[in-house]
This record gives C-alpha cells, structure tokens and sequence, in this order.
C-alpha cells in the first residue's frame, strides 16, 4: 500500500493508539484512541479491550478503529505491536484492513522476544513469533526534539513516517496522539476497576 499521507498538509489528522493493563488483576487491558490534528486540536476518542496474553490485539486495534467511523483519519499511529503482556499485533493486516498506513513507534532497545514468547507461550509461541517477524526489523530515528525512537512503517517510507511523528511531537519522544492516547487508557482503566469492586461490594 502507497502512502497516501502528506505530511506537510495541516488537516492531516493522527490516530494514536495505546494501551494499559494491571497483569494478574484483569483478563483485559484497555486500549484507547485519540484522533488528533497536525495543529494539536483532539476531536475524536474510541476505545477497545484486548485479552491479557492473548491473540486478539489486531482486532482490537481495528475493532477500535472502526467504532470512530472516521474516513478522515490519515495515519494509525501505535504505541508498540507487543501490548497486553504479549499480545502482537499484526501491523500489516491492520494497515490493510484500515486502508491506512501505521506508524509503529516504540522507545527502547530490544534483543528481541522469541525467547519470552517460547518461555510463556509453549502451545502458540510459533505463531506469536512469525507475527512479530511479519512486523518488519525497527528503524532508529532521532526526531525534532533530539530524542531516539524506533519506528516500523507500513504504507509509508522511514523518512515519511519521521515526518509524520515530528508534526505530532512537542517535547520528549512520545507523539501527542499516543500520549494522550496513553493518559485516556490508564484513566479509563482506574474507572473500570473503580465501577467492578463498587458492583463487587454492592
């Protein structure tokens, strides 16, 4: 898939995904949307749940997509493709299924996690690892602000997607869509808890 993002046009708006989850305390993890414009203006939210190590984070992703019913979405930005305690996502499929390149953004190096999937996951660590692989190797970036990134592209060249993740970024090395997409998921998760141990107790 071409891209179609431009980059320079000040309409383009951003889908930022993220996620929060309290292992052992939840079967899922929330995963909230924040549309946001390249001029910093938020004018959408979605959210979704995902199964705590499970195999369903594609669909959770889509599922939360496809709830905003928004074609004026530009680009899916993401914050990782292993969230929800190993839960992969499928970035091709998502930018197939969404028509919509995805940026994958994550922080940190890493030696790699084929030895976590096998070590938690013996009867489907296979087809954990071939998702992971289909995601493509990470390319570092540096962006405005002088902080390092690792980003996977799809639908779109490196240099587009560094772009793309320089309109969004004010300070640090989080995108404003992801981290607000970030902030919504834990408030939304406190909330949750909150209203399962009153209904518990009631």
């Amino acid at each position: 898939m071409r891209s179609a993002v431009r980059y320079f046009k000040k309409g383009i708006r951003a889908l930022g995904v993220a996620e929060c989850f309290r292992r052992g305390l939840s079967r899922h993890s929330i995963l909230a949307g924040v549309v946001m414009r390249a001029d910093m203006i938020v004018d959408g939210f979605s959210l979704a749940t995902a199964t705590v190590g499970g195999l369903d984070a594609t669909e959770a992703v889509l599922r939360l997509y496809e709830r905003l019913g928004r074609k004026d979405v530009n680009v899916l930005m993401l914050n990782g493709c292993v969230i929800s305690w190993y839960n992969v996502i499928d970035l091709h499929e998502v930018a197939e299924r969404a028509g919509r390149p995805v940026i994958c953004v994550t922080y940190e190096p890493s030696p790699g996690l084929e030895k976590y999937f096998r070590e938690y996951f013996p009867e489907d660590w296979r087809e954990r690892l071939a998702i992971y692989e289909r995601n493509g190797p990470r390319t570092p970036a540096v962006l405005k602000t002088g902080h390092r990134v690792f980003v996977r592209a799809i639908g779109l060249e490196d240099e587009e997607a560094v772009h793309v993740l320089n309109r969004f970024t004010l300070h640090g090395s989080v995108p404003e869509p992801l981290r607000l997409a970030r902030l919504l998921a834990r408030a939304a998760l406190a909330s949750a808890s909150e209203l399962a141990a009153a209904s518990f107790t009631s």
